[in-house]
């Protein structure tokens, strides 16, 4: 992630925009975040490599102290595992404080008292070389001088140097995007027959910080795509959402989070580093939802003249915050199942656990507000009410209750719902303190601690000497929302780029095979009638898909050479009988971390 040490002072902005006047940045990075101390991953990867080594340092102690039975030599054992134990408690408290700045790294730019929210940290990456593939491939395959494509290979470097620390704002994604389209053009055109251009790419786990690395051109294409997600998510929980408009852009960011980890999930396999895998995807994707959702409660909750407070509002805002905690209840849920368990970090999981609890009492909170203190409901809504609320917890059921409408039962119900929100709003303080990382964070402390004083004033107002009678037990509130968060794909077609290396496919080479002839299907044309449309082209020109045989690689130490046709490599061609233009056009290409990995669908980019 962009670290929250990154320099940010007054200073900061006219230097980077001194750089990028000099030429050295491409517009939408920022390169004052790629400092030593900003790299939280290297960090923990760090970190994690001692934390394995006390661990097997303990296994061997723990064995050690099974195997022998001299008592000189297992009080030594003893005394040494409680050394490897104390390190590790060190050194995985040190783990959390590195996972939970992320929780207050991103702040919401308000001055007002709201719940922090959960940004997700860029994947790290290390420089890349592609001259030497590239300069191979383009004299190798196409014949050409690969010198004169100097400038070329260059801005690709250029490019992918910038999208290291993308700024977090809308150019900075525009940056992601456009890198993004350009591997969907180069796995078009030069990923040969095994299935990648001779690189290999490096990339740290965002969870982790534990590197990883393939060759797959793949693997390069879906770490961006991942990196586009979290950058939503960093500029989601900057937000200032004590307006309505903060609100929607923070739900709108989150939406599109949870669709780029979705679109990860469902089209790339095989993920080399645990922050990919189909069960952290999920995850990441449900947990986005849910911070939407919960974005969705806070606008409801910003104040509006005419918003009516009646019974049946404040039981809506009551069923919205029940649904936000159901939400979360199942993130949580989630995130202590294996193998997600091992390597989420900790502060994440217990803020999920907090937030599950609180907006659970808020529920309860508003229900109270509802009995108690809104004015009476009209008549058409009462078979409404009753279906706010649940049976018992084994049933799951609609209360079917009559909605009390006396003034006595209306309090004493009301009582029942605020002893469970003064309940909940304990028990999220708790869960709170128990977290070192989460105890630093005194902006979620003061939320919590202001809603547990509020329910216990509330309880106060209600609360009489001669009540007698035991509190009768408040049922659950139906979560039910008005809005559902929408998964939201990137749409890479916003974005339009030019094909860096265009001039490659100025025009068609023997043995080429027309495939396409402006979108329309061609192979099983007559010669005569491919020839027959290409001479009556006019000076618009004509959109060609190609498809060129590669040879294959033959593996080392062969001792001999086979002529045999690899694996198909899909060109997209703008030709006209005049000079042609650019062609302009965001890719579209399969997806998957391999060849070996059983072929994916395809990415259709949203309009």
């Amino acid at each position: 992630m962009i670290p929250e040490e990154r320099p940010d002072g007054p200073g900061a902005g006219e230097e980077s925009a001194r750089l990028e006047e000099a030429g050295s940045v491409r517009k939408g990075s920022d390169p004052l975040a790629q400092i030593p101390r900003g790299r939280p991953q290297s960090r923990r990867a760090r970190v994690h490599q001692q934390i394995t080594k006390e661990l097997r340092m303990r296994t061997g102690a723990e064995n050690l102290y099974r195997a022998t039975s001299n008592a000189w030599v297992r009080e030594t054992v003893a005394l040494e595992l409680s050394y490897v134990n104390s390190s590790l408690q060190l050194l995985k408290e040190e783990l959390e404080e590195l996972n939970g700045s992320s929780v207050e790294a991103d702040r919401p730019e308000s001055e007002g008292i709201t719940v922090p929210l959960i940004p997700l940290g860029l994947k790290e990456t290390r420089e890349l070389d592609w001259s030497t593939p590239l300069k191979e491939l383009i004299s190798g395959h196409f014949g050409e001088d690969s010198a004169s494509y100097e400038a070329e290979i260059k801005e690709l470097g250029d490019l992918r140097q910038a999208i290291r620390t993308p700024n977090r704002s809308e150019v900075g994604l525009e940056l992601l995007m456009a890198y993004y389209n350009q591997l969907c053009f180069l796995d078009a055109r030069f990923v040969a027959p095994p299935g990648n251009l001779g690189l290999l790419f490096h990339w740290y786990d965002s969870l982790t910080g534990v590197p990883a690395q393939q060759r797959a051109l793949a693997f390069e294409k879906g770490s961006v795509l991942f990196n586009i997600g979290a950058l939503h998510t960093q500029i989601g929980a900057r937000q200032d959402r004590s307006c309505p408009e903060g609100t929607r852009r923070a739900v709108e960011a989150f939406q599109k989070a949870a669709g780029a980890f979705s679109l990860l999930r469902e089209n790339f396999s095989g993920a080399p580093s645990p922050d990919m895998s189909p069960a952290s995807l999920s995850m990441l994707e449900g947990l986005m939802t849910a911070q939407a959702q919960e974005c969705i409660f806070e606008g409801l909750l910003l104040p509006s003249p005419e918003a009516p407070q009646d019974c049946l509002a404040q039981l809506r805002l009551a069923q919205e915050a029940a649904q936000v905690a159901a939400e979360y209840r199942q993130v949580h849920q989630t995130m202590t199942q294996p193998p997600v368990r091992d390597y989420v970090p900790f502060p994440w999981t217990t803020l999920v656990h907090v937030k599950a609890e609180y907006f659970c009492a808020l529920a309860h909170y508003h229900a109270a507000v509802a009995l108690c203190d809104s004015p009476p409901a009209a008549e058409e809504d009462f078979p409404v009410l009753p279906q706010a609320f649940l049976g018992p917890p084994a049933t799951s059921e609609p209360w079917g209750a009559v909605f009390p409408q006396e003034q006595e039962e209306r309090r004493n119900l009301g009582k029942a719902h605020l002893k469970r929100s003064i309940l909940g709003q304990e028990e999220a303080l708790r869960l709170h303190a128990v977290c070192r990382a989460l105890r630093r964070v005194d902006l979620l402390q003061a939320v919590l601690a202001q809603a547990l004083q509020r329910s216990l004033a509330k309880y106060s107002e209600l609360d009489r000497e001669d009540d007698f009678l035991e509190t009768a037990e408040a049922p659950d509130i139906q979560p039910k929302t008005q809005q559902k968060p929408e998964v939201r794909a990137p749409s890479f077609s916003r974005v339009k780029v030019t094909d860096i290396f265009q001039r490659l496919a100025a025009g068609l080479q023997e043995g080429d095979y027309i495939v396409s002839l402006n979108g329309q299907p061609c192979k099983w044309w007559r010669h005569a009638e491919v020839v027959a449309r290409l001479k009556g082209v006019g000076d618009e020109g004509v959109s060609l898909q190609v498809v060129t045989l590669l040879p294959r690689a033959e593996p080392p130490g062969t001792g001999h050479h086979r002529p045999a046709l690899g694996g198909l490599l899909r060109i997209q061609k703008e030709c006209g009988w005049g000079t042609p233009a650019p062609a302009r056009a965001s890719p579209r290409c399969f997806l998957g971390w391999s060849r070996k990995a059983k072929p994916t669908g395809r990415l259709s980019p949203q309009p």
